[in-house]
This record gives C-alpha cells, sequence and structure tokens, in this order.
C-alpha cells in the first residue's frame, strides 16, 4: 500500500492507531522537571493541536508543508495520510515541515513542547530532523534512521510564544513510508518531591 501512485487502489482503508507507535526519544529526553512548588496548568497532557492530511492549518501561523508527497489521501475509510518514496527534489528530498505559534493558541509565557510526526515506512527510511527556533538547542535533530510505525520526536525548549518555529523532517533515503500527523504538545512531567529537614 506504502507508495501506491493514486486513485482508488492507494486508499488506506485501515485505520491507525497512532498512540501505539514507538518514539524516537526516550521519556527523560521528553519529560519537564517540576518541583512540588511550581504552578501546573491544566489540562497540560492533552495536544495543543494535531496537524494532519485533513487539519493542515492550526492557529495564528500553525501550518503545514509537504514537500514532494506521491499521493495526500484525505477522504479514505481509515486514517488519512500523506506517502512519500525517495527520490531528489529540489528541496533536498521528500518530507514534512509544520509551523507552529504558541501564541495562536492564547500562550503567553515561554515554554517547552514536544512536536511528534506519527509515520509509518515499509522498511529502513532515513530522514534529516532539522528545526529553528532562536532560543534553546531543539533535542532529537540530526539523521535518524526508523523502521514500522514510529513517532518522530523533537523537544522545544523555553519557546517564546509569539515565535513562529518550523520542525521537519526530509528523507535522505530508503523506503516509502507514510506521514499521519504532527501534534504540539506539552512535554510529560516528572515531578521531583525533595525530602527536606528542618532544623
Amino acid at each position: 500500500m506504502l507508495g501506491e501512485a493514486s486513485g482508488e487502489a492507494a486508499e488506506n482503508t485501515s485505520t491507525i492507531d497512532l498512540s501505539t507507535f514507538e518514539k524516537t526519544l526516550s521519556i527523560t529526553d521528553l519529560a519537564t522537571e517540576l518541583r512540588v512548588s511550581d504552578v501546573i496548568h491544566f489540562p497540560w497532557f492533552l495536544p495543543i493541536d494535531t496537524i494532519s492530511p485533513t487539519h493542515t492549518v492550526g492557529k495564528g501561523r500553525t501550518n503545514l508543508t509537504l514537500i514532494a508527497p506521491d499521493i495526500v489521501q484525505t477522504d479514505t475509510t481509515g486514517t488519512p495520510y500523506a506517502s512519500f518514496s525517495n527520490r531528489q527534489t529540489p528541496s533536498g528530498g521528500p518530507g514534512v515541515s509544520v509551523h507552529f505559534q504558541p501564541s495562536g493558541y492564547g500562550i503567553t509565557s515561554a515554554a517547552g513542547y514536544v512536536v511528534s510526526f506519527a509515520i509509518a515506512t515499509s522498511g529502513p527510511v532515513t530522514l534529516n530532523v532539522s528545526a529553528f527556533t532562536l532560543v534553546g538547542a531543539p533535542t532529537g535533530l540530526g539523521t535518524k534512521t526508523v523502521n514500522g510505525n514510529v513517532s518522530v520526536d523533537v523537544v522545544l525548549h523555553a519557546l517564546p510564544p509569539t515565535q513562529i518555529t518550523y520542525v521537519s523532517i526530509q528523507q535522505t533515503a530508503g523506503a516509502a513510508w507514510s506521514w499521519y500527523s504532527t501534534s504540539f504538545e506539552r512535554p510529560p512531567l516528572v515531578i521531583r518531591i525533595e525530602d527536606r529537614i528542618t532544623p
């Protein structure tokens, strides 16, 4: 099914459970540590937004760019997707790029975010993972080779609310693959409770 050119033969009738995709970063890499004295804003555990083939524009300047897809299937009875196969393009290879603007969602202070690309590959795929921010080096960038159902994750640190940032995955080698969605979330929380002895 991956890499089909067009038409009904390319329709994906399977519903994909994206929560089962293996993450490319560990929970330690993704987590934000809070102390019990910190303020926790709820609902921190829900995605801020999820960009997909059927939801391509979010709030503010949040949006999607697909680079050289073979097919974008939005009316499937299964999970909508965009499929890709490796070939050279003027921009360096097929891929998915998203822009994200926190202030479009009413966020008013600098914060960290996890950007997750849910993809499925028909064999090993080598991706260049990149991002642009004005502050802090994102976690999870560089060359990654993935295989199967995978969530390619990037962590943005202390992103100012008005900054429009981008995160992208672009194929440099390997098999055909499909992209299902990209979500923007707050990092999972790790709460540290410290033992303090008062003299």
